[in-house]
């Protein structure tokens, strides 16, 4: 008997470059039949004229603070609302907790909303040895930086993130120094660009150069917020001809034309607001006294200086260059979702849905097989997880069943925690994770090591 059979769905069939109308049989968390099916199963679903993709994967999220949220999932249980079943985070260098600890948490709390992948943050390393923000770590310290990534390469983590921004004291010497002591060639690296907007082709390059003398697998971090302010055809023309060059290049953007991170950060450093041609209204208060409030100049400082870690909301991209990267043939569709004591910008809660109802239906910018090929398929290729990402026999019971007309984000800018519409079940490793935008089942989703083996 199998566990769940879903009836009547269509699925891309990314080899035939089409959808596919088949019932779906499920059990032990694999698809195992695909067709006219009639074996009885344990619980049937309808799934009439919708579409049923592989869950979809963010390549590109910031995982929770545990400790800072007690014990609690939140931009997980955000991410499973809204279709995700698998979520790479650690990037931009931010690494909350060590590896081992993370994972300690998801087995003591009894599985996790959704699949989980982490990077070891170079920035985060970079901070707890006392390392200043503008200077370049010593050699000294570049030793220990070095066997602090041993040492969550060992526990599992899938490569390296850079926030190269966030730490510009850091040069290209420095992260070769620690990429240069490995000789697996598959990790994954990514980075958070040194500067954006009118430097962000100079960033981009820097990257790129990275990305050459690694040999790694390297993706430029949301290139939307790096080049969505009068660079986006530039950037691209750059990254679509170096990705010909060096296949193991790419990048991640998200659709939304504000970016979201913390206001003592560097990115507010002096300066910036000429840099992106904009003023202190373009910044949203996101927590605190001033909540939901856009600054002036009073505000800004006042909140930079005494509250440093709240994230803030800055809105400063073009739409058209927005929709300009999302279409591009080559890059995928990621969050960078990160929220603190829940709040924080919508992407967290609205990034895919957002895709598929604003992008795909409402406006064209590309066609449903495409957005789903660049939150399915690609970041699964990208990551080496052979059975997740596509529909066929065998492969994982990670799925989420939407509708194709009513799919939308609803989460927005004052208000984080609405569900999206349109989207009917999220599956995680075959167990019916979400119904309808409520919660059913918490617990299916687990940590996957690079070395594959899940704990």
């Amino acid at each position: 008997m199998l566990d769940l059979l879903i009836r009547g769905g269509k699925y891309p069939d990314y080899r035939e470059n089409k959808f596919v109308q088949a019932d779906l049989g499920i059990r032990d968390g694999k698809v195992v039949q695909i067709g006219s099916i009639t074996e009885p199963a344990q619980q049937e679903i309808s799934a009439e004229n919708r579409i049923v993709s592989p869950g979809f994967l963010d390549i590109h999220m910031h995982e929770e603070n545990f400790q800072e949220e007690g014990d609690q999932f939140v931009i997980a249980e955000m991410m499973v609302k809204m279709g995700v079943t698998t979520c790479l985070g650690g990037n931009c260098g931010v690494q909350y907790q060590d590896l081992a600890l993370f994972k300690d948490t998801i087995q003591r709390l009894g599985g996790a909303p959704v699949n989980y992948l982490m990077l070891a943050g170079y920035n985060a390393y970079r901070k707890k040895l006392g390392v200043n923000t503008y200077a370049k770590a010593t050699g000294e310290q570049q030793e220990k930086l070095l066997e602090q990534m041993k040492a969550q390469l060992a526990e599992g983590a899938y490569g390296f993130s850079f926030g190269i921004e966030y730490d510009p004291g850091m040069d290209e010497e420095e992260i070769m120094h620690l990429l240069s002591h490995f000789e697996d060639k598959n990790l994954f690296v990514s980075a958070h660009y040194r500067s954006d907007a009118t430097e962000a082709i100079a960033a981009i390059q820097e990257m790129v150069d990275i990305a050459e003398r690694s040999q790694m697998k390297f993706q430029i971090s949301h290139l939307s917020s790096c080049s969505a302010t009068g660079q986006m055809t530039e950037a691209l023309a750059l990254i679509n001809r170096e990705i010909e060059r060096n296949p193991k290049l790419n990048f991640d953007t998200y659709p939304y034309c504000a970016f979201s991170t913390e206001i003592g950060s560097a990115v507010f450093d002096e300066g910036c607001f000429e840099t992106w041609g904009k003023s202190y209204d373009c910044v949203l208060i996101t927590d605190g006294e001033y909540q939901n409030q856009y600054c002036d100049k009073e505000i800004f400082e006042k909140v930079r200086k005494e509250q440093p870690q709240m994230l803030v909301v800055a809105f400063v991209m073009n739409e058209e260059e927005i929709a300009e990267a999302i279409a591009n043939p080559t890059g995928m569709i990621a969050s960078d979702g990160i929220i603190s004591h829940g709040k924080g910008h919508p992407r967290a809660a609205g990034t895919f849905p957002r895709l598929l109802g604003k992008y795909v239906r409402q406006e064209k910018v590309l066609s449903l097989l495409d957005a789903l090929r660049k939150i399915t398929l690609e970041p699964a290729k990208r990551l080496d997880l052979h059975g997740k990402g596509q529909i066929f026999l065998g492969c994982d019971a990670d799925l989420t069943i939407f509708d194709p007309d009513t799919i939308l984000d609803k989460a927005d800018f004052s208000q984080l925690d609405l569900a999206p519409e349109g989207i009917d079940y999220v599956i995680v490793n075959g167990q019916i994770a979400v119904e309808h935008a409520q919660l059913k089942n918490g617990k299916s989703g687990r940590f996957i090591s690079y070395n594959r083996a899940e704990d």
